[in-house]
């Protein structure tokens, strides 16, 4: 079990006897009803051994959406809450969100606004979710194809981690939750960066605490995104607009494939405005393209990514305002970035993956 005093005061379970403590407080609660927000794969692998460790939910109502981005839509989230209204789900409800982030994220949001607010807690089975998407308190869904442009503050009472669920995980679901501890590391923390890049770091629950704690304790200091929360965004403003991009072509690239090319591309921009050296930016960018193999982009893409960028929640006074690498360790937010330095950065990209 998690040892940090920390994570214990934000309600946060790592460990083997994790689902063992949500038991407890199951039964110590006195919530009237149970909904599980879940999704094909984790309905399949993860509920059995949830309903099994936690005898109490076996009544619950179960609300199933198919995998991936595709179902962090305001339609589903309206099918959810039609559910809600037919099952007559009261305030004194719990919803638990079993699955990655995306089924956090939706479970989430939908939590925040069904009757001003319920109950939710987290169960995370991917490694994106477990060491990301689970804890911040944001929620939120995709709109008009842009990324998480609905959301909510919106605290989980409870985060469960249970790292057997990762068994479960394919290699590529492993890697697009390794590409957000690569990026916490990098933002805070040149120790915990120099142990990701050692070949022989595995991927364990202590990893997994690691970066609750770095992204935990960013959050305590800015719990609404105003100041030093935004340096989490490292990475995300071209990462969300390339997700965005590909969300309705054949093979969408998941969060962490498109957060692994907007690290590389803004690490060029931050060379760029010479804020990040250049044989530092060679060492991560070679690190990323040499560990995650990143994809290629399609070509002529200024434009398209341009276009998602306007509605990057940073922004202000209708200029790109970016969270760039200053060094390993050291990020430098709300930084104006022009449409040159994108095209630039993108060309650079291209010639980096070829």
């Amino acid at each position: 079990m998690v040892n940090s005093k920390l994570l214990k005061q934000k309600h946060i379970y790592i460990g083997s006897s994790a689902l063992l403590q949500f038991n407890k407080i199951l039964n110590k609660n006195n919530y009237k009803q149970f909904i599980i927000v879940c999704d094909e794969n984790t309905f399949k692998h993860c509920l059995p051994l949830l309903i099994a460790q936690c005898p109490k939910l076996v009544k619950a109502n179960v609300f199933e959406i198919e995998p991936g981005e595709v179902s962090k839509s305001l339609n589903i989230a309206a099918q959810f809450w039609q559910t809600l209204v037919e099952n007559k789900i009261e305030k004194d409800a719990l919803i638990i969100n079993l699955g990655g982030g995306v089924v956090c994220d939706l479970g989430g949001f939908c939590a925040a606004i069904y009757k001003r607010g319920i109950d939710f807690m987290n169960v995370p089975t991917s490694l994106l979710a477990m060491a990301d998407a689970s804890v911040g308190s944001k929620t939120g869904i995709d709109f008009e194809g842009v990324k998480n442009i609905l959301g909510s503050f919106y605290q989980p009472k409870a985060v469960f981690i249970e790292p057997l669920f990762l068994i479960t995980l394919p290699n590529s679901e492993m890697k697009n939750g390794l590409t957000e501890i690569v990026k916490m590391a990098l933002i805070s923390d040149s120790k915990f960066w120099q142990q990701l890049n050692n070949p022989q770091t595995s991927i364990d629950e202590k990893l997994i605490e690691k970066a609750i704690l770095i992204k935990s304790k960013i959050v305590i200091k800015d719990p609404y995104d105003k100041g030093i929360r935004q340096t989490l965004n490292y990475g995300h403003s071209i990462g969300h607009a390339i997700e965005s991009l590909t969300l309705n072509t054949i093979k969408p690239l998941m969060h962490g494939e498109a957060v692994l090319i907007g690290m590389i591309i803004e690490n060029h921009i931050s060379y760029q405005k010479k804020i990040l050296k250049k044989e530092v930016m060679n060492e991560i960018n070679h690190f990323l393209v040499s560990n995650f193999k990143p994809a290629c982009i399609p070509k002529n893409n200024l434009n398209p990514i341009l276009a998602f960028l306007i509605n990057d929640k940073k922004n202000k006074n209708a200029k790109f305002m970016f969270s760039l690498l200053e060094k390993i360790g050291a990020c430098k937010i709300n930084v104006e970035v022009t449409t040159g330095e994108i095209k630039k950065a993108l060309q650079y990209y291209e010639k980096l993956v070829e």
